[in-house]
């Protein structure tokens, strides 16, 4: 990607080791991650509150609820695409981390918006939707910056996007803690404000620490002034154009044909997998790749499946375990009720604490020519997932309303689940990038945000069986999908493993 080439970076490194404008990339992920963890936490369960009480909600259903939670995380996903493509051709990395921050903010800031007296459900959805399009414009451009920082490659900086992660994991972490107890005990819209106040932070010191950036994300190989203003005239105009298409296609459905959300939800997650499917097809059937290439291109497909199903089960976090954290788990610790979105940090804790644990064993393994391939490790992730939700369906079985569970079954679960993880996240990414021929490198990530985002569509849409079945029963049907697919990725490796040829 050009976007990489010529870098000039700030020569010091002095945080850590490493550049200083690690320092600021840092710290402006760990904010934003803080305010998306925070909100999410949150989410679901203010949805489903009653409107009447000391911190009313908007007494959703489940179904509406979890649906509303699945397109939210859906869209957050998939518009990094033309997020990232704002930045590459228009703004460059760096202005549009700072735009797309700025709009997070006003998201949770105008959901606060009924602490003066704006009306609750319009503020509610449009401050989805800022937070939805700031996100798409920050998440995956911070990321590239990073990358910016090291124009030489190598290890350092991978150990440099090891620190960068552990940043996104410390914002993962106290977002629900603060942010989530501050709104579920005290004010919804208190919580959503510190959300918003955590943006700011990371917008205010994003600021002061642009000087250590050096060159990094500045729009490079710009067209003249003039081509510039009307590609971004362009852009703009197709962009609402898009948005005035997608409210009237939604008003439609929801209005005209009467469909539920949930039932939208399901178009568009089956009209993504069609569409995904045919491209897949044009790339074995019409392109002229190699016999190789194409082998590969399948590759890419199968684990694009197991990814969807993986987060399909792991994004269960915010929604339907966020849920039964809250309706079934006993959160009285000496005294003090633990809110259920405080329990959202068990994860983030895990991974602080297993990360640099399974990187020592990959290195270790590889050592010693025992390193799992890609398709086992994919296996293991979903197996670990699994085995996590047999767990909950186990505590589950014995919950009821009037007897609440240990909040140890949801620590055991996400311990299993922060496994998989592991095992399944960290190499997602980078099998993309070993398998796809080189022209298509930065369509195949694209595709792979995709299946992330059908699987988090997907998980709220099976959260919303809470509505009708006992969470013992919703938990126990996602084991055994998950662990079936996880059976069937160990089962089919050898033959995976084979169409991958030399890739690791």
């Amino acid at each position: 990607m050009n976007s990489h080439q010529s870098v000039k970076t700030a020569p010091e490194a002095t945080w850590f080791g490493h550049p200083r404008g690690l320092g600021t990339l840092f710290f402006t992920e760990m904010w934003e991650r803080f305010s998306y963890y925070g909100m999410r936490a949150l989410l679901v369960l203010f949805m489903t509150t009653e409107t009447m009480g000391r911190n009313p909600g908007l007494e959703f259903d489940t179904v509406t609820a979890t649906a509303v939670y699945g397109l939210y995380t859906f869209f957050v996903y998939v518009l990094a695409l033309p997020g990232g493509w704002v930045a590459d051709n228009l703004w460059g990395q760096r202005k549009a981390v700072f735009v797309g921050g700025c709009i997070i903010a006003l998201g949770h800031f105008t959901m606060a918006g009924p602490m003066v007296g704006l009306p609750d459900h319009l503020c509610f959805f449009l401050g989805l939707f800022f937070i939805i399009v700031g996100t798409g414009l920050l998440k995956p451009n911070v990321s590239t910056m990073v990358g910016d920082l090291y124009p030489e490659g190598g290890a350092r900086r991978d150990a440099g996007f090891s620190v960068f992660y552990t940043g996104i994991n410390l914002g993962a972490f106290l977002g629900p803690i603060i942010a989530g107890s501050i709104g579920e005990s005290y004010n919804w819209h208190w919580g959503f404000s510190m959300a918003g106040i955590g943006m700011v932070l990371g917008l205010v010191q994003y600021r002061l620490g642009a000087k250590h950036l050096g060159d990094a994300g500045i729009l490079r190989n710009a067209p003249p002034a003039d081509e510039l203003r009307k590609k971004s005239r362009a852009t703009y105009l197709v962009t609402a154009a898009a948005l005035v298409v997608l409210a009237a296609a939604g008003w439609l459905l929801l209005s005209r044909m009467g469909l539920e959300l949930s039932r939208v939800a399901e178009l568009v997650g089956y009209t993504v997998i069609g569409v995904a499917v045919l491209y897949f097809v044009y790339l074995l059937v019409m392109t002229d790749h190699s016999r190789l290439e194409k082998r590969r291109l399948g590759v890419i497909f199968w684990l694009f499946i197991l990814s969807a199903i993986f987060w399909s089960g792991f994004e269960q976090a915010g929604s339907s375990l966020n849920l039964f954290a809250r309706d079934f788990t006993n959160r009285n610790i000496l005294g003090w009720l633990v809110p259920a979105s405080a329990l959202q940090s068990i994860n983030s804790t895990f991974i602080i604490l297993l990360a640099p644990l399974f990187g020592s064993l990959w290195v270790f393994l590889a050592r010693i020519k025992r390193n799992p391939s890609i398709p086992v490790k994919f296996g293991l992730g979903l197996l670990g997932l699994a085995a996590g939700f047999f767990v909950i369906a186990w505590g589950a079985s014995h919950a009821s309303a009037d007897n609440l569970v240990s909040p140890a079954w949801l620590v055991v679960m996400y311990f299993l689940h922060t496994v998989g993880e592991l095992c399944l996240s960290p190499v997602g990414l980078s099998s993309v990038t070993k398998l796809a021929p080189p022209s298509r490198v930065g369509q195949m990530m694209g595709v792979w945000f995709i299946g992330t985002a059908l699987g988090n569509l997907f998980a709220g849409l099976v959260a919303g069986q809470l509505e009708d079945l006992a969470p013992d029963a919703v938990f126990g049907n996602v084991a055994m999908i998950i662990g079936a697919a996880g059976l069937v990725a160990l089962v089919a490796f050898k033959p995976i493993k084979k169409l991958m040829g030399d890739v690791d």
